[in-house]
């Protein structure tokens, strides 16, 4: 079914910048109604992550998590498929499952038991005698599923909207930096330790755009906690002339090419052997520039609200709860294939750095609360924020794709999330949004594809 149903008001969001110029208005992590607007332009209709596969890999296995505001349950079918459902009883709209993940048959809504199986089908309800004939149609009253569900390489992403492109369209040439994360070496990848539930008072905007593009800050914000990570050394220094920004369609990469900064950054010597070994194997696997480019200091987010740090292996989603607060759920991401005591130091790294205690993590949410509340006044929040960093620094590269540009230090990819974000706000539909990126890779799959050819 079409989301046109559900729209809102729409307000123009032309008017909140001015990308040419590189600048932003405050309002847009602020007003209600716009944030009302992003839950039904946005939200309700991307693509959204919302698990791993590793993470239910068992018939009746589940988890539960957000797509905007809408709690879903995603479960493993007994074919083992995997679906995904609005966590919302059809009869009085109870929840059906209160657990964050588990293995089950059945769903029951402990307020009248109603019961659903796991694939969202209504299989029986508490004293049916209740119901006369033809009051109840159990095939119509089923939990409501997600238009669209479908995985990239062991990254489950559901949208609500039928009408949005495939996923491998959603994400196009992104995939050709994904793999860097995700197939790096043989057998894949795995999450492990659960799931760090966090909750932050800022938009959830500002933590995407500062994974998507921000390296700017690192070096002031994190000084004192990459000194302590690396025996007093300051954060690696930036080659302006041998790093970038690269973004498609919202989607962005900011990375340096020397291979080793963000993984030396979780202070765990074993780490940097144990990827230095197999880095000749991931040249032939990958390519030699991507070989180049995983491991350096590097941040990406997928639009809208997935991001992580592929060298320091955390990987987050920023699930909006108002325009003044987001959900942080964070987990650790490993090569299933590593032997256990690399995942064990992966693992520790990431708390001393990406965890709710670690050295970066909060430095990063005490910034982006006063970067939120700061617009409760009246003035504030109607002035103007400077997003003009590199905004000349547009380059050709015939070795990546994506829109590119030079330097690290760079709002360009900021500035490109934000002209996805405006296009996604203005539209009535897909076919209004504009593709602002040419396909650069040739026009063969990339699933299966590890030395995709530039065009």
């Amino acid at each position: 079914m079409s989301l046109q149903y559900v729209k809102g008001p729409r307000a123009d969001c032309s008017k909140y910048m001015d990308l040419n110029e590189g600048w932003i208005d405050r309002r847009i992590f602020w007003e209600k109604d716009i944030y009302e607007q992003e839950l039904y332009q946005i939200f309700a209709r991307c693509w959204l992550f919302v698990a791993h596969e590793s993470q239910i890999p068992n018939s009746g296995d589940f988890l539960t998590t957000y797509m905007g505001e809408d709690n879903v349950i995603i479960v493993r079918q007994k074919d083992g498929s995997i679906n995904g459902f609005l966590n919302s009883c059809p009869h009085r709209g109870n929840r059906v499952c209160f657990a964050d993940t588990g293995n089950a048959r059945r769903f029951v809504c402990n307020y009248h038991g109603w019961s659903f199986n796991t694939a969202g089908a209504l299989q029986g309800v508490h004293e049916e005698y209740c119901y006369d004939e033809g009051d109840l149609d159990k095939q119509s009253c089923g939990l409501k599923q997600v238009a669209q569900i479908d995985s990239y390489k062991g990254l489950i992403f559901a949208t609500f909207d039928e009408e949005a492109p495939s996923l491998d369209q959603y994400l196009g040439d992104f995939r050709w930096y994904l793999d860097m994360l995700l197939d790096n070496e043989e057998g894949g990848t795995e999450l492990i330790g659960g799931c760090i539930n966090s909750v932050i008072d800022a938009n959830w905007k500002f933590g995407v755009e500062n994974f998507v593009g921000d390296a700017y800050h690192a070096g002031w914000t994190h000084d004192s906690g990459a000194r302590a990570m690396n025996n007093g050394e300051p954060f690696p220094p930036v080659d302006m002339n041998n790093s970038y920004h690269a973004s498609i369609n919202g989607h962005g990469w900011e990375f340096g090419m020397e291979g080793v900064g963000d993984i030396g950054l979780l202070g765990r010597p074993r780490v940097m052997e144990y990827y230095n070994d197999i880095r000749p194997k991931m040249a032939e696997r990958l390519g030699e520039v991507r070989s180049k480019i995983f491991g350096s200091v590097a941040s990406s987010s997928v639009f809208p609200n997935m991001s992580f740090l592929p060298g320091i292996h955390t990987i987050r989603t920023w699930l909006p709860k108002g325009p003044t607060q987001l959900e942080l759920r964070t987990w650790v991401i490993v090569n299933k294939n590593m032997p256990a005591e690399i995942k064990d130091d992966i693992t520790k790294g990431v708390m001393c750095t990406f965890g709710p205690g670690g050295s970066f993590e909060m430095d990063d949410g005490e910034n982006w609360e006063n970067c939120t509340k700061v617009n409760a006044g009246v003035i504030a929040r109607h002035q103007k924020l400077h997003y003009r960093c590199g905004i000349n620094r547009k380059i050709d590269n015939p070795d990546m794709p994506g829109t590119m540009y030079l330097g690290q230090y760079n709002d360009a990819n900021q500035r490109l999330f934000y002209e996805r974000w405006r296009d996604m706000m203005n539209s009535q539909s897909w076919s209004d949004i504009p593709d602002r990126y040419a396909q650069k890779l040739d026009g063969r799959e990339t699933r299966d594809i590890h030395n995709i050819k530039v065009a």
